[in-house]
């Protein structure tokens, strides 16, 4: 009889600061998504996120690109992580449901969960948990390697 064995999923939301990653979170996790918008600042940061987080030990880092709202925000995304070697993991649109739901201090998701943002961004949540972005947790589960 074969056993059945269930793994752990932790996704931890913090800051956009790196202060998490000097308090040795990188080495129990097995990727860590930092979040961009289309606009030199936030790559600029982004880019210097996934570099300390490398050079802490974590293997991968992807880029989320938030708040896109047309095809030449998404290229300039696209364009900076080929520049600098990283992949892109979710694209999320502008949505103005999000400033919404902040105002009136709920989640998104019980805010208006059919909004095309929340949608995105559970789509972007299964890809990784299960695996079907050809490197999540449930991948790395099933060919044997533990999860933090």
């Amino acid at each position: 009889m074969a056993s059945e064995r269930q793994e752990d999923v932790c996704i931890l939301d913090t800051e956009a600061s790196p202060e998490h990653l000097s308090r040795g979170t990188a080495q129990y996790a097995d990727v860590m998504l930092v979040v961009v918008e289309p606009y030199f600042k936030s790559l600029e940061t982004g880019r210097r996120m996934a570099a300390l987080a490398k050079d802490l030990g974590l293997e991968r880092v992807v880029l989320i690109a938030n708040k896109m709202r047309e095809e030449r925000d998404l290229e300039a995304v696209r364009e900076f992580a080929q520049r600098n070697e990283l992949e892109i993991g979710g694209i999320i649109p502008h949505d103005e449901t999000m400033q919404l739901a902040e105002r009136a201090g709920k989640s998104p998701f019980d805010f208006d969960p059919d909004t095309p943002a929340v949608i995105a961004i559970e789509e972007v949540a299964r890809r990784f948990v299960e695996g079907s972005d050809g490197a999540g947790l449930a991948s790395d589960a099933a060919a044997g390697n533990s999860q933090a």
